[in-house]
């Protein structure tokens, strides 16, 4: 085969940079196996340099460390004999574009005289406008997947006559198409209009604007928000540790007091005791001097041992009775309170500038949205008590009049009929449980660190802050740290519950297609949460699959 065939056979798009949508000039092929221009390449990751994150504009792959940039020689080598291939070729092609121009030009004049003309239809709501119309725009019937292009009839008829055309693939032009087409082509971010945009775009509208591959403008804005992170733990950190000093300066200061006014105090019990050792002796003489019978020895002795000892008198010893620290504890509560004071303040201006990506959480609404978080949770046997028996895997527990032979185990409840799930709940979980009941069901979620042992109110599911709880009997009730909340809705066999554990959200629902909210809680979660349940006698809890 001559080179000038083979040349015609090459797919000339092989050659386009992915970038700059020219012939690649001074080509580099990076690890992901894709080829750029040299400087194209160059450009796009300086702008990341900053991030640590480089990625190929056509794949997206990322590399944490940027690839070195070497000269592929074997590509320039083909770029180059194929630029002088066609300029041998040149004089050649020109004079075949004429022929093939002049045939089309033929097939379409006697197509034009053969054919009728085509049916033109003036577009209305719905439809889409031809692409090729240049005056009035016309329905367009078909989208050419080659051309990436909508077409009316008038257009069209190239499209079924000529030879070279035909090989296009057509499909039914449509509204949803249109909408479809431009969110697929939109790869690069413009800074200057804060919008993303096609490859097309950036070469007319916003041609010459600051834009970026999304991907790379994703990592950066992720970055961005990392670093503010970061920054904001460090200046936190700073903070606590201030205060820790402080602390730890106050309690000092306090000890240094305390031990200052006790000095005194401890010298003042010294000399008390020596003056009631003293008075213990002179008692025990005269206890001795009371039964002598030498009446001149009794008078002289006794003289004697009446005077006092010392010179100080106790009466004059003075002694501080309140040691108080008001003044301490109430500069501590000033600042306290100036503290809250400026958080509650100020806090609302804590918040990064620039370009972010807002991220918008709203509850589900269709049972459909609430399975998207659907978790899969098993009973754990561990904490089961004696009078429930689990099956079907640990999804369901029964009430059972016969105490089960379950090992002893820390975990487990000795009091209350109850059972944790073995997963734990974290981020948005959702998961759905039917009841049937003798004496009534409870269905809750609860710290891991709930009570296990004994009948106190820290036990039981939503007797105490460490849980939350529905009651099912023939009527509903929430409660939580031992407050019953009524429910007037009627009791249904079908309960959904919804958790967004970072958003502090507890929700209980009827489980239907459009979710009765049955009760919702609002609160700060500062544990994992766990599935609990408590079954009365006759009882029985399924954890459903859904359906």
């Amino acid at each position: 085969m001559k080179m000038a065939e083979a040349t015609s056979l090459v797919d000339h798009n092989l050659f386009i940079c992915p970038v700059c949508l020219d012939v690649l000039k001074d080509p580099v092929t990076i690890p992901c196996g894709h080829s750029f221009c040299m400087g194209c390449i160059n450009d796009c990751w300086d702008q990341n340099d900053q991030m640590g994150i480089y990625s190929c504009p056509q794949c997206r792959e990322t590399f944490t460390q940027r690839p070195v940039l070497r000269r592929n020689y074997m590509l320039a080598k083909v770029l180059e004999k194929l630029k002088t291939t066609e300029l041998q070729s040149e004089v050649k092609t020109t004079d075949l574009q004429s022929e093939v121009k002049t045939e089309l030009q033929s097939e379409v004049k006697n197509t034009d005289l053969q054919s009728a003309p085509p049916v033109l239809c003036s577009t209305g709501p719905g439809d889409v406008e031809c692409d090729f119309c240049s005056e009035k725009k016309h329905k367009a019937t078909k989208f050419c997947l080659m051309c990436l292009a909508f077409i009316c009839e008038t257009h069209l008829q190239p499209h079924r006559e000529v030879s070279v055309l035909k090989k296009h693939k057509l499909i039914e032009a449509s509204s949803h198409l249109r909408e479809m087409i431009s969110p697929q082509l939109m790869e690069i971010y413009s800074h200057f209009s804060q919008s993303f945009i096609c490859f097309m775009c950036t070469m007319e509208d916003h041609k010459g604007h600051d834009a970026v591959a999304a991907a790379t403008e994703r990592a950066q804005k992720q970055c961005s928000a990392q670093t503010a992170v970061e920054d904001s733990e460090k200046i936190f950190t700073e903070l606590i540790c201030s205060i820790e000093k402080k602390r730890c300066e106050v309690r000092e200061l306090i000890r240094a007091q305390e031990k200052a006014e006790l000095s005194p105090a401890e010298g003042l019990l010294d000399q008390l005791d020596q003056e009631i050792t003293d008075l213990k002796r002179r008692d025990t003489e005269l206890e001795q001097l009371s039964h002598t019978e030498d009446h001149i020895h009794f008078l002289q002795s006794f003289q004697s041992l009446c005077v006092s000892s010392g010179s100080d008198d106790s009466s004059s010893i003075s002694v501080h009775q309140h040691l108080s620290f008001d003044g301490v504890k109430k500069s501590l509560s000033n600042l306290k309170e100036r503290i809250e004071e400026f958080c509650k303040k100020d806090f609302n201006n804590i918040r990064p500038h620039g370009a972010a990506v807002q991220i918008l959480s709203s509850e589900p609404k269709t049972r459909r949205d609430f399975l998207k978080y659907f978790c899969q949770l098993t009973l754990d046997p561990n904490t089961v008590h004696r009078r429930l028996s689990l099956s079907e895997r640990n999804r369901v527990v029964r009430w059972s009049g016969e105490i089960q032979p379950y090992s002893t185990h820390p975990d487990r409840f000795d009091h209350w009929a109850q059972v944790l799930s073995k997963e734990r709940v974290c981020g948005r979980c959702y998961w759905e449980v039917e009841w049937t009941s003798g004496g009534g069901v409870s269905i809750a979620v609860s710290y891991k660190e709930i009570s296990r042992k004994g009948n106190g109110y820290d036990c039981g599911f939503g007797l105490n802050p460490q849980s939350w709880s529905l009651e099912c009997f023939s009527s509903l009730s929430f409660w939580h740290n031992n407050i019953q909340t009524e429910i007037p809705d009627p009791p249904s066999s079908r309960i959904g519950v919804y958790v967004d554990h970072s958003a502090g959200t507890l929700s209980f629902y009827r489980v239907s297609d459009t979710m009765s909210l049955l009760h919702t809680v609002h609160t700060t979660f500062t544990q994992p949460l766990y599935a609990g349940f408590w079954a009365a006698s006759c009882s029985t809890i399924r954890l459903c699959d859904p359906k």
